[in-house]
């Protein structure tokens, strides 16, 4: 099986875009989408319904479930919430249907897949070191994990000694004793300092995990951000991946 595994779109419909286009040449069985599509640029809608019909499951992302009050905005700096309430303006019915159907956690015979993390799912806290990945490393069946949110590609390995390491995350070969957690990056708002949208393919055939760039026309997304009267950080951070 060949998954293609994305997160973090944030409604950057250029990004997408350009995702699905370099997919199309890695013979991908099923598509799998670990949250936040909506939130900080400026096509929710759109981005919405290309993933509705491209991927098999999508999990739900914090600024998904704020978007349609599932999750408070309390906890979000000033300019996103005023990302979400903008995102609030420009949903439909329909769009606000999907995202609250969106469940936490998804679990098959490969994979588990969440958007921060396996043991405390609806708190969308962020997976910045080994403590935290402990906790899902504690609930995790399957011997591998795909999370989003924090928008940096990173690798968690938990070896059979009990030893948790963590790195950036590229090529990675998945060994059958050790546990992986690996953050897929993000499609929409890369925070790494590379301004190429990140998009992730497993192959359980070759016990294999890649994490791709590929670049986009960031200008577009970010005029759209800076015309649509989002806050224009949210532009200008695309162009430095930030």
């Amino acid at each position: 099986m060949r998954y293609g595994i994305f997160s973090d779109v944030h409604s950057n419909l250029e990004a997408l875009d350009a995702v699905i286009e370099a997919y199309k040449k890695e013979k991908i069985d099923k598509y799998l989408c670990v949250g936040d599509i909506v939130g900080y640029a400026a096509n929710p809608a759109e981005c919405i319904k290309k993933i509705e019909m491209l991927a098999k499951v999508t999990v739900a992302g914090n600024h998904d479930w704020a978007s349609v009050n599932l999750f408070s905005s309390d906890y979000f700096n000033p300019l996103a919430k005023k990302a979400i309430s903008w995102t609030k303006r420009n949903l439909s019915q329909e769009d606000i249907h999907f995202l609250e159907g969106l469940p936490l956690i998804y679990k098959n015979e490969d994979l588990a897949m969440v958007h921060g993390t396996l043991d405390a799912p609806g708190d969308f806290n962020y997976m910045t070191d080994s403590y935290i990945a402990s906790g899902t490393f504690e609930l995790l069946e399957a011997g591998i994990c795909f999370v989003g949110h924090t928008h940096v590609p990173e690798v968690f390995i938990k070896y059979k000694d009990g030893g948790i390491s963590c790195g950036r995350a590229g090529e990675i070969n998945i060994e059958e004793n050790n546990k992986y957690i690996i953050n897929v990056g993000s499609v929409g708002q890369p925070r790494d300092g590379n301004p190429e949208a990140a998009y992730c393919v497993y192959d359980t055939k070759e016990k294999s995990v890649q994490i791709k760039r590929i670049n986009y026309d960031i200008e577009s997304a970010r005029k759209k951000i800076m015309d649509s009267g989002l806050p224009g950080f949210e532009g200008e951070r695309l162009l430095e991946g930030r």
